[in-house]
C-alpha cells in the first residue's frame, strides 16, 4: 500500500495519492495534475479512480483534467447542486478495489449536501477500517462548517452530527486523512498538524465532546466568512473547472507596456513590507501567499489582471494560485519596481506607525482619526484596543469605497500583513492619510498595553 498526501500552498488543502498493487485512486485533486501523475509514474501504480469528497468552495476541482488525462472514473455524492457533468454519482456503501485494498463510500452529509467520506479497508488487515478520508466533514481538531445554506443551519448542523456519528464507528484505529488543515477557510480550530486518528480526534475534538443539541446549538452559533468567489467555484466545479494557463505563458512587459494592456487591477504580489516601502501607483497589495485567502474576494471571473513582482519566478507562483482559485485572465507582468522608481515611473509608498504612536494617538483620541482592525470577528472580540473601529479584511478588500473617510485611518490586524491589504485597497479607492500599524495588536500586547472585550 502506498499513500501520498499532496498540500496546496495558501489553501491548506490536502489531496491523496493511494495505490496498491498496479492500481491507484486521487482524492479531491487540485488542477496541479503533475505532481498525481509523476507520484504515479513513480510508484508504477495506474490511476483508475478519483474521488471528489464534496462541492469545494475554494479551489477549481482538477478531477476533469486528471480523468482526461488518464481515463480514470470521477465519483463524486448525491444531492449535487447540479449535474456534474464530469462524475458518475455514488452514495452510501459504493466499494471500489485498489488492489488489495477496498474503498468504501460513506455519504457524510452536514457540510454538504453530496459530502461522501471514504473508508480504506486492507485485505491483509482485516480487523476494520485502516484509514478514512474524511472530506471536510471531520478535521484534525475541528469539525465542517455548516454554513452554506441560507436559512439551515441547524438542520445542516444534525446532520453533519449523526455523520460524524458514522465515521467515528469506523473505530479509533483508523487514521484520518482530512482534505484540509490548519489555515483553511473551511473551519476555524483546525490543529496545526497533518495527521490523527479517530480515536485521537474521539478523546480530543472539542466539537466530538458535545451531545447532539449542544453540537447544533454551538455549530448554528458560529460565524464564517463567504468571499463572492464561493458562486464562481460551484458553477465552475459542476462543469470541471476552466481553461488552465501555464504560469509560463504570462507576458513579461515593461510597465508602461502593462498599462497599454489595459488591466482592470494591477496585484503587487510582493512581501507586503515591500509594497508599503514602494509599489506601483494604484496597485493593490496582495502577496503571492494570500492570494488564495483574500484574492477571491474583489476579482471577478473576467477580471484583467496585471502583476507587480519580484522575480520571474514569483510571478509563475502568483499565476498558479490565481489559477486554483478561477482567475486565469492575467494581461502581464513586471519585476523590479525600484528599477521603475529610479526612472521615473509613478510610484508611491504607505506610511506605518509604530506602538508609541499608536498609543499617544489612543490616549489623545482625536477626532479625525480611526484606528481600523481588519482580524475577523472572533479575533476582534477576543481582545481590541479601545476605542478600534471593527472591519473584516475581506468586507474592506470587496467595497473599500465603503470605508473610505476624510478623517485619517491606521489599519491594524494580528500582525499587519493583512492590515497592508486593506491599507493598499484604500488608497486605491482614495483614502487620504492612512497607514497600517507595524505588529498590530501582536505589539500592542507585547508592549503589555491594555485590550478591551
Amino acid at each position: 500500500m502506498i499513500l501520498k498526501q499532496f498540500k496546496t500552498p495558501g489553501l491548506a488543502h490536502f489531496s491523496y495519492l493511494i495505490g496498491a498493487g498496479e492500481d491507484a485512486a486521487v482524492i479531491d485533486p487540485q488542477l496541479d495534475l503533475e505532481q498525481y501523475l509523476t507520484a504515479a509514474q513513480e510508484e508504477g501504480v495506474v490511476i483508475r479512480h478519483i474521488f471528489e469528497t464534496h462541492r469545494n468552495e475554494d479551489f477549481v476541482t482538477g478531477a476533469k483534467r486528471l480523468a482526461e488525462a488518464t481515463g480514470a472514473k470521477v465519483w463524486h455524492g448525491p444531492n449535487s447542486a447540479g449535474e456534474i457533468a464530469y462524475a458518475e454519482t455514488v452514495g452510501e456503501g459504493a466499494e471500489v478495489e485498489v488492489g488489495q485494498l477496498k474503498l468504501k463510500t460513506l455519504y457524510t452529509p452536514g457540510h454538504t449536501d453530496d459530502s461522501i467520506s471514504i473508508a480504506i479497508y486492507d485485505s491483509e488487515y482485516p480487523d476494520g477500517a485502516v484509514g478514512v478520508f474524511t472530506g471536510d466533514a471531520l478535521f484534525i481538531g475541528d469539525v465542517g462548517r455548516t454554513d452554506f445554506y441560507e436559512r439551515q443551519e441547524e438542520e445542516k448542523a444534525g446532520l453533519l452530527f449523526d455523520s460524524l456519528q458514522k465515521l467515528l464507528a469506523l473505530g479509533d484505529q483508523a487514521i484520518l486523512y482530512p482534505a484540509h488543515g490548519a489555515g483553511s477557510v473551511c473551519g476555524s480550530g483546525m490543529a496545526a498538524r497533518e495527521f490523527s486518528t479517530i480515536g485521537h480526534e474521539r478523546a480530543n475534538n472539542p466539537r466530538l465532546q458535545l451531545a447532539r443539541e449542544d453540537f447544533i446549538k454551538a455549530k448554528a452559533g458560529e460565524h464564517h466568512y463567504q468571499p463572492p468567489y464561493f458562486e464562481l467555484m460551484e458553477r465552475l466545479n459542476l462543469e470541471g473547472g476552466h481553461k488552465v494557463i501555464s504560469p509560463a505563458q504570462v507576458p513579461m512587459l515593461s510597465l508602461s507596456a502593462l498599462k497599454e494592456a489595459s488591466p482592470d487591477v494591477v496585484l503587487d504580489v510582493r512581501e507586503p513590507t515591500s509594497h508599503l516601502g514602494g509599489h506601483v501607483s494604484g496597485s493593490l497589495c496582495l502577496p503571492v501567499g494570500m492570494i488564495a485567502a483574500f484574492g477571491g474576494w474583489f476579482l471577478k471571473e473576467d477580471t484583467r489582471i496585471g502583476l507587480v513582482a519580484e522575480s520571474a519566478d514569483q510571478v509563475q507562483d502568483a499565476a498558479r494560485h490565481l489559477c486554483r482559485i478561477g482567475f486565469t485572465n492575467i494581461v502581464g507582468a513586471v519585476t523590479g519596481v525600484l528599477g521603475m522608481a529610479s526612472s521615473g515611473a509613478d510610484t508611491d509608498f504607505i506610511a506605518t506607525a509604530d506602538t508609541g504612536a499608536i498609543a499617544s494617538r489612543v490616549n489623545q483620541s482625536p477626532e479625525n482619526w480611526i484606528l481600523l482592525d481588519v482580524r475577523s470577528k472572533e479575533e476582534f472580540e477576543s481582545g481590541h484596543i479601545e476605542g478600534a473601529t471593527h472591519a473584516y479584511v475581506g468586507e474592506v478588500l470587496e467595497k473599500p469605497e465603503d470605508y473610505v473617510s476624510d478623517k485619517g485611518i491606521t489599519v491594524m490586524c494580528g500582525s499587519g500583513a493583512r492590515a497592508s491589504l486593506a491599507a493598499s485597497a484604500l488608497k486605491a479607492a482614495g483614502q487620504k492619510g492612512v497607514d497600517v500599524y507595524v505588529g498590530s495588536i501582536g505589539a500592542w500586547q507585547s508592549a503589555r498595553k491594555p485590550v478591551v472585550n
